[in-house]
């Protein structure tokens, strides 16, 4: 049983390198689960029992470099408090705020087939907003409760988890609306518009003003800090 699941995993692991460079070459479009499973000497129907999609298979990549981003490992490995959540809520704003000028296109590419999915049938959204919930989520809410525990936010009424997921559908609209070469909305000034979506969002989830102007000055800017992927989240 034992060797029979190491075996597994390790095809497994073989399908996701196979895949990620197929979708390094051709792109998510340009790639089809049949060239994965040639690049990884198997059939295309041992694939699926591994992967059931294309889109699930690309979310797993995805999933796998959000765990292995050291920032985001460092994010994970602090104590839930409202530093650990302004930091989460500063990251995940300077990595959407600053995909548009990033060098890295596929960045913004992941961030296209994002929204696309949305208007499309929302298998590679499902799934990759249910790793990221599961990623991010115990660190938000735990974070969420101790800063209402110190006196630094109110407790908002419903699911906390949907807190997590109102700032990131607003900071992925505020990215998509910079997206064109033409942006379709100007907010001016990057650092301020940085600076304004963090506020915005951490009153929002119900943090003090005291708490907000404390912890966003100590802090350094979404330029300077670590990023959290939500969309790659």
């Amino acid at each position: 049983m034992s060797t029979l699941r190491m075996t597994s995993d390790l095809r497994r692991q073989l399908i996701l390198s196979a895949a990620k460079r197929c979708f390094a070459r051709n792109g998510f479009a340009g790639t089809t689960t049949k060239s994965v499973a040639a690049a990884a000497a198997i059939s295309e129907g041992l694939l699926f029992k591994h992967f059931p999609s294309k889109a699930a298979l690309y979310a797993e990549i995805l999933a796998e470099e959000c765990e292995a981003d050291p920032d985001l490992a460092h994010l994970l490995g602090q104590e839930p408090s409202t530093a650990t959540l302004v930091e989460l809520v500063r990251g995940m704003v300077g990595h959407f705020m600053q995909l548009r000028d990033a060098p890295d296109e596929e960045e913004t590419q992941r961030l296209r087939l994002m929204a696309t999915s949305h208007l499309d049938d929302g298998e590679f959204a499902r799934l990759l907003y249910d790793k990221v919930g599961k990623l991010l989520g115990p660190t938000f809410a735990a974070s969420i409760d101790s800063a209402i525990a110190a006196g630094e936010a109110t407790r908002i009424a419903g699911e906390p988890l949907n807190l997590f997921w109102f700032a990131h559908h607003t900071v992925l609209m505020a990215a998509l609306a910079q997206m064109p070469a033409t942006p379709c909305l100007s907010y001016g000034n990057a650092a301020d518009v940085e600076r304004q979506l963090c506020e915005f969002i951490l009153r929002g989830i119900g943090l003090t003003e005291a708490a907000i102007v404390d912890h966003l000055n100590r802090q350094p800017s979404p330029c300077q800090g670590q990023s959290v992927t939500a969309e790659s989240a």
